[in-house]
């Protein structure tokens, strides 16, 4: 939608195909006035499998991605293992031949230079795929996360056949599209192995968001953004609060740390191990416009990448938020990571390797020093280069290039 909100200035008309009323876990109705007045969109009914399995679990429990329960009861693990192994690349596969043939049909009527499918969910790929083969369309596939290599990829209970069937699918997206769109330079290495017309473009964030106005935390705020799923649990951060909790006067008076939106019941625990309960704020997932205003009044904004094998290339779309935001960045993450890459570049913060305890605890004492003598600031150099209508210059030169 960011993308659609800029097209125009470079002289592309966007058309939106989308579903109507998705199952999602999560969904902010704000982010629809993000679509430009004029702008056409196709909206379409879809069955979703997770219509029949609400019939057995109630509304609260929908299983975000990233986030399956470490001890699931009997039933659970037959669920997981049929939705991992029956629905593949992912629950929304059944969007796949209804879309096919209503774009068909509309696109015979109202021709298009290309078209761009956005995943995940990756069976819009596959949507895009089989347009192009019937319709002989240009077609680019936009990656805002990878597929096979997504950070909880490795927790699906997966057969072989499956995890096969996962990777001729997505050589098949990667091969058949015209172009390929990344968010970061690991992923651009391993898919040009693919396809050489593959680009980076980032998430990024909005200017007229700068409008909201808001006053420092009083406290020495820690806030955290995002799911916070077991993966995520920055135990040595914890670790280094609860130490200098005992070890610096007045600490403990000071210390406040947010965390905004769903997390694990063991990242709870992990918490409360360190007997830190009492100093963190859990907030429930709250509308766009509330997350901004928090990210500007917090004194640090944290950053926990997930500790799996792709870790290196996980870039969390909120860093560029943060950016924005102007506070502090402490992230704990890969040190050669894309993040960090980023990071250094805007000389937005500090990126800690996920063991680095000693170089963790000396970061916060230095902003803990600085906060004390109301000097905690940071310079956000070049950031402009993610504001959302570069990037979406960006991308209409490719799209240019492409068609």
């Amino acid at each position: 939608m960011k993308f659609v909100k800029y097209l125009r200035d470079f002289g592309i008309e966007p058309v939106v195909f989308t579903v109507k009323d998705p199952d999602y876990a999560i969904t902010d109705e704000s982010l629809a006035d993000e679509i430009p007045e004029g702008v056409e969109v196709l909206k379409q009914s879809i069955w979703e499998p997770n219509q029949l399995l609400s019939k057995f679990k109630s509304k609260q429990q929908h299983t975000s991605a990233g986030f399956l329960n470490p001890k699931p009861s009997f039933f659970e693990r037959q669920l997981h293992y049929i939705r991992a192994n029956f629905f593949i690349p992912d629950a929304r596969k059944f969007w796949i031949k209804p879309s096919v043939e209503t774009l068909t049909n509309y696109l015979n009527e109202h021709p298009v230079d290309l078209i761009i499918t956005t995943g995940p969910p990756h069976s819009t790929h596959l949507i895009g795929l089989q347009l192009k083969e019937a319709l002989k369309l240009k077609w680019i596939a936009d990656f805002r996360d990878p597929w096979t290599d997504i950070d909880y990829f490795h927790q699906l209970p997966l057969t072989e056949r499956s995890k096969k069937k996962h990777k001729e699918l997505e050589e098949k997206v990667l091969r058949g599209a015209d172009a390929i769109l990344v968010v970061g330079k690991t992923m651009q290495e391993n898919y040009k192995k693919f396809n050489k017309n593959t680009y980076v473009i980032s998430n990024g964030f909005d200017t007229s968001e700068k409008t909201i106005k808001v006053k420092l935390n009083k406290k020495f705020s820690l806030t955290h953004v995002g799911m916070m799923n077991a993966d995520r649990d920055p135990e040595i951060l914890w670790e280094v609060l609860n130490e200098m909790n005992t070890e610096v006067k007045g600490f403990k008076e000071d210390l406040q740390v947010n965390l905004i939106g769903k997390v694990a019941e063991g990242v709870k625990k992990s918490i409360e191990k360190r007997y830190l309960s009492g100093f963190v704020q859990f907030i429930d997932y709250v509308p766009h416009q509330k997350v901004m205003a928090y990210q500007r009044s917090s004194q640090i904004l944290l950053l926990s990448v997930n500790q799996v094998p792709s870790a290196k290339g996980i870039i969390t779309g909120k860093i560029f938020e943060y950016l924005q935001a102007g506070r502090p960045i402490l992230a704990l993450a890969p040190e050669d990571g894309d993040l960090a890459a980023i990071i250094e570049k805007t000389q937005s913060g500090k990126v800690i390797g996920f063991k680095d305890w000693e170089k963790l605890k000396k970061t916060i004492k230095e902003y803990y020093l600085l906060y004390k003598n109301n000097n905690l600031n940071i310079r956000s150099d070049n950031i402009e280069q993610y504001h959302r209508r570069n990037l979406t210059k960006k991308l209409s030169e490719i799209i240019k290039r492409t068609k």
